[in-house]
């Protein structure tokens, strides 16, 4: 039986979901993400990432030719030849006949507007734009990563909230209730610099404080309803700068990723600065997630998004699925 597998790879989680039969069953497996493809040694942990997320799922269901694998992941669009290099190695990895390599907003773009055209912003430890136009035009906005861009996502708005208790900490800012937030999460002012960097992913550690901020600027916290304010005008901005590039009439717009789950609090200030825009915007819900993108950019090289998916097809005769090795016990290494 035909399957294929889709994976969503960002800086947080790597999820990945085994698609087979029809109607479609699906077999789901995550794993802790990786820095993106762009960053130090991207490519390795990608792949790691990759693997420990797919390979379980293929030693469930081993009768299934794979015949796709589509991995929409972090930092895609701003190193074309990781991604190249990424979706070659895991085609020596994995079972598939075919491996595909997009970003993980191309894949959320297909997956929100089920492979059709407008304009999505992905928000999540980082943020992007992109929009696709009838005409075939593109535009990516942001998406620089969490020291160059990435304004208004999750690492953002936790960083800026953790700016801001330091400023308090040292009386340099007003009192807020993100300091007292930033030592419940993370301990002790002083133990912050190192914190951040505990689990080597700085950007994944900041934005896990972005729910407290946005619970204190719920709870009317000046400080914090400043920073939510500041991340939905930056993200508003990105998705109407996305429109205006790609041209054409009126758009859909939809808004997808996982700090959507912060709520009123940031979604009601981002849905006053898209419906302020000149120009006719349609902001509509996510008709699905990036993994069914990915799903469907697995199996479909007709969409729009075409021309921003790296493919490598198979001319070699396939791998088995490899078995995890077993690492000794410390005592017997020499």
């Amino acid at each position: 039986m035909t399957a294929a597998v889709a994976v969503d790879l960002g800086k947080t989680g790597c999820r990945a979901v085994l698609w087979y039969g029809d109607p479609p069953a699906q077999e789901f497996h995550e794993v802790p993400g990786a820095p993106g493809l762009a960053a130090d040694n991207g490519v390795a942990s990608a792949r790691t990432a990759v693997r420990a997320a797919v390979l379980p799922l293929l030693e469930r269901e081993p009768s299934h030719r794979l015949a796709a694998v589509c991995v929409g992941a972090a930092g895609a669009a701003a190193a074309p030849e990781a991604a190249r290099e990424l979706a070659a190695l895991l085609l020596d990895d994995l079972p598939a006949d075919e491996v595909a390599v997009t970003s993980d907003a191309v894949t959320a773009h297909a997956g929100a507007l089920g492979g059709r055209t407008g304009v999505v912003l992905a928000i999540g430890t980082g943020s992007v734009a992109i929009g696709i136009g009838d005409d075939g035009s593109y535009a990516r906005v942001d998406g620089w990563g969490p020291w160059l861009g990435d304004e208004g996502s999750g690492a953002w708005i936790g960083a800026a909230g953790l700016r801001a208790a330091l400023r308090a900490h040292d009386g340099r800012g007003p009192d807020t209730a993100l300091l007292a937030a930033a030592v419940e999460r993370f301990g002790e002012p002083d133990r912050l610099p190192s914190a951040l960097g505990r689990d080597g992913n700085p950007a994944r550690t900041a934005a896990s404080f972005a729910p407290d901020v946005a619970r204190a600027a719920a709870a009317g916290d000046a400080a914090a309803s400043a920073i939510i304010r500041e991340a939905a005008g930056a993200l508003g901005e990105a998705a109407l700068t996305a429109a205006r590039r790609i041209g054409g009439g009126a758009l859909p717009v939809t808004v997808t990723g996982g700090l959507t789950g912060l709520g009123e609090p940031l979604l009601g200030p981002l849905r006053d600065a898209l419906t302020g825009s000149p120009r006719p915007l349609h902001l509509r819900p996510p008709l699905g997630a990036p993994l069914d993108g990915a799903r469907l950019l697995a199996l479909n090289a007709s969409a729009p998004h075409e021309p921003h998916v790296v493919r490598v097809r198979r001319t070699t005769p396939l791998p088995t699925v490899p078995t995890p090795p077993v690492t000794p016990p410390a005592d017997s290494q020499e």
